[in-house]
C-alpha cells in the first residue's frame, strides 16, 4: 500500500516540485490550498505525512494541532516549509518533525523526504496489527499471580488481549510463542488501556534488539501487505561520549526519533540504540544512547570500545529509525557520571546551529577525558 501525504500550500510552484519529488519516492500527494479543507481531510483520512507551508503561521499551527488531535493522524510525520531561522524555530515549536527551506530545490527535498519516508514506513509498520490468536501467560507481581489468555492481534509495540476483570496499569511479564517458532518469548510489558468488551491493550517494554528483529521479521511474514524498511543511512561520527554521539548527515532524523546505530570495523559489527535529542536540518543530529537495561549498556560499551580499538581503521557507520519516541519510551536512564556531550544536548538544544557548533567544539576535550 502506497504511503499517503497531505500537502497544505498555496504556492503552485512549490506544489509542483513536491509532487514530482514525492512521486519519485512513491509517496502519493494530496493537495489542499485552504485551512478548512485540510482540517476536514485530517479528521476523515489517515496520512503517513502532513506537509505544511509556514508562510501563514496561524494556519500552519492550526493544522498541526488538528493533526495531533485527530486519532488517525496523531502519529503522522509532519514537514514544515519555512523561509528562515525564525520560521524554523516556530515550525519545530509547533510540532514539525522535518523542515524544508524555501526556495524548495528538488535535490534537497529528495534528501529530506528520503529520511521522512524511512520514518513514515517505520511508524506505519510499528502500528500495523496482525489479527491472530496466540496463547499468552501474564505474570503479575514478580510471579505472585498468573493469568492465561489469548491475543486478538499483535504489533511491533504490543498486543491486544482478552482479559477477565479489570487489571491495574503497571508492569507485568508476558510469555508466549510466536506461531512457526520454537522458542518461548518472555518480556516486560505494561497495561496501556482497557476496553469495555473484556479487552486490554498491552505495550511491550525494553525490547532487546534481537527480540525486536525477530518480532519484526515474524510480523512482516504474516502481514497482508509486507513492506520492507528503507536501507540504513550512512553518516559521519564527529563526537562521542559514554552517553551519546553527534552525527553529521544531510537529512538527519527529527528530535525524539528512536534510532539504531550500526558500525562495522574490519570484521566486527556492533549496534547501539539511542534517541535523537538535537537536530540541525541539513547538518546533523545529537543522539543520546539508550541505557535502560544491562544489555543496552553492554551494547553501548561494545560500540565505544570498537571505535577506540579500531587502530585507525575508518568505520562504516549507518543509522536507521525505529520510530518516534512515545511517552512510555521517554525518560532514559541517565549516567551517574558527568557527560558534557549529553548535557549539551539537553541544555543547549535551543541555540542556533552556529552557536551550538561552537559549544560542541568547546566541550570535546572534556568528552575525550570522560571516554
Amino acid at each position: 500500500m502506497s504511503l499517503q501525504s497531505l500537502v497544505f500550500c498555496s504556492d503552485e510552484k512549490i506544489v509542483r516540485v513536491l509532487r514530482r519529488v514525492l512521486s519519485d519516492l512513491e509517496i502519493n500527494a494530496e493537495h489542499c490550498a485552504t485551512t478548512d479543507s485540510t482540517i476536514h481531510k485530517l479528521t476523515r483520512q489517515r496520512y503517513e505525512a502532513i506537509i505544511v507551508d509556514f508562510s501563514d503561521m496561524d494556519a500552519a499551527g492550526h493544522i498541526l494541532r488538528s493533526a495531533k488531535s485527530a486519532p488517525c493522524n496523531k502519529r503522522a510525520v509532519t514537514v514544515g516549509l519555512v523561509d528562515g531561522a525564525t520560521a524554523l524555530k516556530s515550525a519545530f515549536d509547533m510540532g514539525a518533525h522535518f523542515v524544508l527551506y524555501k526556495p524548495i530545490s528538488t535535490e534537497r527535498a529528495k534528501a529530506s523526504f528520503r529520511a521522512a519516508r524511512a520514518l513514515m514506513k517505520r511508524e506505519r509498520r510499528r502500528n500495523a496489527r496482525v489479527n491472530v490468536e496466540i496463547p499468552v501467560t501474564l505474570i503479575f507481581d514478580n510471579g505472585a499471580g498468573q493469568q492465561r489468555t489469548v491475543t486478538t492481534d499483535i504489533s511491533e509495540g504490543g498486543m491486544a488481549l482478552k482479559l477477565q476483570g479489570r487489571k491495574k496499569k503497571g508492569s507485568i511479564r508476558l510469555e508466549f510463542t510466536l506461531p512457526g517458532t520454537d522458542s518461548t518469548t518472555s518480556l516486560k510489558a505494561e497495561v496501556a488501556w482497557e476496553g469495555s468488551s473484556r479487552q486490554a491493550g498491552i505495550r511491550f517494554v525494553d525490547l532487546t534488539p534481537e527480540l525486536r528483529d525477530e518480532l519484526k521479521a515474524w510480523l512482516n511474514r504474516h502481514s497482508p501487505e509486507p513492506e520492507k524498511d528503507d536501507p540504513p543511512v550512512s553518516c559521519k561520527l564527529t563526537d562521542l561520549s559514554l552517553g551519546g554521539c553527534y552525527l553529521e548527515m544531510a537529512a538527519p532524523f527529527p528530535v525524539k526519533t528512536l534510532v539504531v546505530l550500526s558500525m562495522r570495523v574490519r570484521d566486527l559489527q556492533v549496534k547501539a540504540e539511542g534517541v535523537v535529542r538535537v537536530m540541525h536540518p541539513e547538518l546533523g543530529m545529537g543522539v543520546e544512547f539508550t541505557q535502560k537495561t544491562q544489555q543496552q549498556r553492554e551494547h553501548v560499551e561494545k560500540f565505544i570500545q570498537a571505535l577506540m580499538n579500531g587502530n585507525g581503521a575508518m568505520p562504516d557507520l549507518l543509522v536507521e529509525p525505529e520510530g518516534l519516541e512515545s511517552d512510555s519510551n521517554a525518560g532514559l536512564q541517565r549516567l551517574d557520571v558527568d557527560d558534557p556531550l549529553v548535557e549539551l544536548f539537553h541544555n543547549k538544544s535551543a541555540l542556533s546551529v552556529e552557536e551550538f557548533q561552537v559549544q560542541l567544539r568547546k566541550q570535546r576535550g572534556a568528552v575525550v577525558e570522560a571516554v
